[in-house]
């Protein structure tokens, strides 16, 4: 029989494994529901590079000369992605994202495999160049 204080310690041990949080970093999301046929935007090019900091202290680059295709709009603004680039917003885990343009500022990012919405909580102006006029996909 073993003695109660190994007893203890493998009981403690367990319990701590257990109890510790995988999420460590928490990314917000929203359900959200993407609708296509509202408003057609026009394609965008970005005028320079754009660094974005998320609340949970990440950083994505948008780049310059990224081309920027609507597909449609959620509640808080125009959803767009791109071709050019992989962005990823990032938490305890990694989530593909599409841009949300409001105004002509990044308001948040639409995630399309959660069908999730994850805002920012200061919205970054965007430096929107060359308009691609009927040409979005």
């Amino acid at each position: 029989m073993k003695p109660h204080w190994m007893q203890a310690c493998a009981c403690l041990a367990m319990t701590v494994a257990a109890g510790c949080a995988f999420d460590v970093y928490h990314l917000k999301q929203l359900p959200a529901t993407i609708e296509s046929g509202r408003s057609v935007r026009d394609s965008f090019q970005l005028a320079k590079e754009q660094e974005v900091a998320l609340d949970n202290s990440y950083k994505r680059t948008l780049r310059k000369g990224t081309k920027w295709t609507y597909v449609g709009t959620v509640q808080q603004g125009d959803v767009f992605r791109t071709a050019d680039q992989i962005l990823t917003v990032e938490a305890s885990n990694v989530h593909e994202a599409y841009i949300d343009v409001s105004s002509d500022k990044l308001v948040g990012f639409y995630l399309p495999v959660e069908k999730a919405y994850s805002p920012l909580s200061e919205p970054v102006d965007l430096s929107i160049g060359a308009v691609v006029p009927g040409k979005n996909q």
